[in-house]
């Protein structure tokens, strides 16, 4: 199986001297390129001049997360692509459980691994942890992560098993695959665009798996944190976005619920003295209106819709039940 592991970078010089050597150490056998995002910095002459034999891949523009690999994907020839951020440590043999999982399961299309924080490694990172479900209403959680509760890494999810999403953090697809599903929405721009492919994947019939025995150390954050009301606005936006797109049932019956449980969110955040994220919900949501048609569009091109959630309301469980493990829902 050829292999190409795709770091895209984007003003990250200071990420790639602190993480490349772990994933040069443990990933042999795989073709490894770094995508510019059009870095203002020295990240590539940093590159060139440090790691000659890295392949390195000059996006034109900054599009972000999902247009910054579309562009750079096409210029790459493999089975796999493992699309992996520049904040990330990898270990030891964390290739070959995965490869070993694309082997055997000819249906599965997508794989994660397990995803520890690099700050804390005995804990979940937010950003995929054991692997991605999704509620009825667009919420994401994972196991190991629900909202902002992480759960310590106690070998409770050393396990390999289908999941509904897997993270972009550290995403393996086959490359077929990336190309039939057109790669990523690159109206997403970043955040959730990885939800929305997993979801069109599996609306297809595919599989999606989180290995266990394959650990990476995510720093989370580095690019856009959780302060930044930009990412609110990201998540927010693509969370309708992706719902509006993919789901199966009464969509506006789902979209209201959804509308309001936001409108919650931006109360809240107003409480807590954040008025930026409680207008980076409402940009969202504005965003959002002015975009329903297109995403009503790729709604009615959707070949099927399958059910897609196990819980109706991740918020409910969390909020009011205090269900804050995933183990416990």
């Amino acid at each position: 199986m050829k292999l190409a592991i795709v770091i895209l970078n984007w003003n990250g010089k200071k990420l790639l001297d602190q993480f490349l050597p772990s994933v040069l150490k443990h990933s042999e056998g795989a073709n490894l390129y770094v995508a510019d995002n059009a870095s203002t910095d020295d990240s590539v002459s940093f590159l060139k001049h440090n790691y000659p034999d890295i392949k390195i891949i000059e996006n034109k523009t900054n599009g972000g997360y999902a247009k910054g690999y579309n562009d750079a994907l096409k210029h790459i020839e493999a089975d796999v692509f493992c699309l992996l951020n520049s904040d990330v440590e990898v270990t030891e043999n964390w290739l070959s459980p995965i490869i070993e999982t694309f082997d055997k399961n000819a249906n599965t299309v997508i794989v994660q691994p397990k995803i520890l924080d690099y700050k804390n490694k005995s804990f979940f990172e937010y950003a995929g942890a054991a692997g991605g479900f999704i509620d009825k209403y667009g919420y994401p959680y994972c196991r190991g992560r629900i909202f902002n509760t992480l759960e310590q890494d106690l070998g409770q999810y050393n396990d390999s098993l289908d999941i509904f999403w897997a993270s972009g953090a550290c995403l393996f697809i086959r490359s077929d695959i990336f190309k039939e599903l057109h790669g990523f929405d690159e109206s997403f721009f970043a955040h959730m665009e990885e939800i929305d492919l997993c979801w069109r994947a599996k609306n297809l019939g595919y599989s999606i798996k989180y290995v266990g025995d394959s650990v990476i150390y995510h720093v989370g954050g580095a690019t856009l944190n959780a302060t930044n009301p930009k990412k609110t606005f990201l998540n927010f936006r693509n969370s309708l976005f992706t719902l509006t797109k993919n789901a199966k049932g009464n969509l506006f019956l789902i979209l209201t619920v959804r509308l309001i449980l936001d409108g919650v969110a931006a109360i809240k955040f107003l409480l807590e003295l954040k008025p930026k994220h409680t207008f980076s919900v409402l940009g969202a949501h504005l965003s959002f209106y002015f975009s329903i048609f297109r995403l009503l569009k790729h709604r009615n091109l959707s070949k099927s819709k399958l059910k897609y959630y196990k819980k109706t309301s991740i918020v409910f469980d969390y909020f009011v039940n205090k269900n804050k493990i995933y183990n416990d829902l």
